[in-house]
């Protein structure tokens, strides 16, 4: 998870959060908890070690019952709402393993005001058929943000979270899940569900097609899943999703004119570059336009990255399309100096492509 996240633990967000527990628990030592969250690891720790940090500070100023502990921070969890309170959903993956009843039941609590997405997997990884049993019905409660935890919290690669090797191996015990959730109407429980099928189909393709061609056609929302849940095989231009949902699978279509502002730059400037798209045929035809960039990784070699332009039913026409693209550093992505090449991609074929090269500013001192 983006490191930017720690920052949000701040001496101000502690002090509303030390308040809040008072209020409901008044011999909380707060000085004691601000003298164990700042200790000399701190600084140093990211985000999800922060996590880790401060429910361990809690487990040592909250009373030594993990159950009147947990008692408190239910009770105080409709106030403490957002990403920053994962340490909530943390305390039980830490201390609570062995008290399935209040540790499932907490569970639930926080989800619905940061998410238990995290901590369900070591319950996973504990007692993986009770687990996934509990999910199961988790997938029929009224409240869409634990119908998405069922979901988001077995996919086998869910990001910032260690993988669920044995779902990675064998997927099966997720799908009666996301069977139960494909028809869903909370748009979040739609995407955790199609992310849970792109994460499967990244090891078991031919598994993931078999569900789309089975579930597709029958509803609008189950469609969008497939579509969004197949991206990643799109993306490699596999020709059977393509053809299922609908676009050509060798298009009659050319791609002209593809050119850069710059032929060279800096990491932290941005590229520019145009190019055209002309169809070749009288007949209308849904393209999936996207460009590619092989981004030069820090041994030398290139990793590729697809990013959508448009998607859209073409008719006998020709269009221009100008797009920038940053090669700023972010925390999800490092750019390293080197020749990198950027191609043009219309329903998983390659059309056209060029290249230019990267450099870092102490390059050119």
């Amino acid at each position: 998870m983006a490191d930017t996240f720690a920052g949000k633990y701040t001496p101000d967000f502690f002090n509303k959060f030390t308040h809040i527990v008072k209020l409901e628990y008044p011999a909380f030592d707060s000085n004691k908890f601000m003298r164990l969250i700042y200790d000399d690891h701190w600084e140093k720790e990211q985000f999800k070690q922060r996590i880790r940090h401060i429910s361990a500070s809690l487990r040592m100023t909250l009373p030594t019952s993990y159950s009147d502990a947990l008692s408190i921070l239910t009770r105080i969890a409709p106030k403490c709402i957002g990403v920053e309170y994962l340490f909530f959903p943390d305390f039980v993956e830490v201390n609570g393993l062995d008290d399935w009843h209040d540790s499932i039941h907490a569970l639930e609590i926080f989800t619905q005001f940061s998410s238990s997405e995290f901590a369900v997997r070591s319950f996973i990884l504990k007692d993986p058929e009770r687990m996934m049993d509990q999910m199961l019905k988790w997938t029929s409660h009224p409240n869409h943000r634990i119908r998405r935890l069922a979901s988001e919290g077995c996919r086998p690669r869910l990001p910032w979270a260690p993988v669920l090797e044995a779902f990675k191996l064998n997927p099966s015990p997720i799908l009666p899940i996301l069977n139960q959730l494909k028809q869903d109407t909370s748009v979040y429980v739609q995407k955790s569900v199609a992310n849970n099928l792109n994460d499967i189909s990244k090891d078991h393709p031919d598994l993931v097609k078999d569900l789309a061609h089975s579930w597709y056609g029958a509803n609008s929302i189950t469609d969008w899943i497939i579509k969004h849940g197949c991206r990643g095989l799109l993306r490699k231009g596999d020709s059977e999703v393509l053809f299922l949902l609908g676009f050509k699978i060798s298009p009659d279509v050319s791609v002209t004119e593809l050119s850069l502002e710059e032929d060279s730059l800096e990491i932290g400037q941005t590229l520019i570059f145009s190019f055209s798209v002309q169809t070749n045929s009288s007949e209308s035809q849904k393209l999936r336009v996207e460009y590619a960039i092989d981004f030069v990784k820090a041994n030398g070699t290139t990793s590729r990255k697809l990013f959508k332009v448009t998607e859209r039913i073409f008719e006998k026409e020709g269009r221009r399309y100008i797009r920038s693209h940053h090669f700023k550093d972010l925390t999800t992505r490092k750019h390293y100096p080197g020749k990198h090449k950027l191609a043009v991609i219309i329903n998983g074929k390659e059309l056209a492509a060029t290249q230019f090269y990267v450099s870092n500013t102490a390059e050119l001192l």
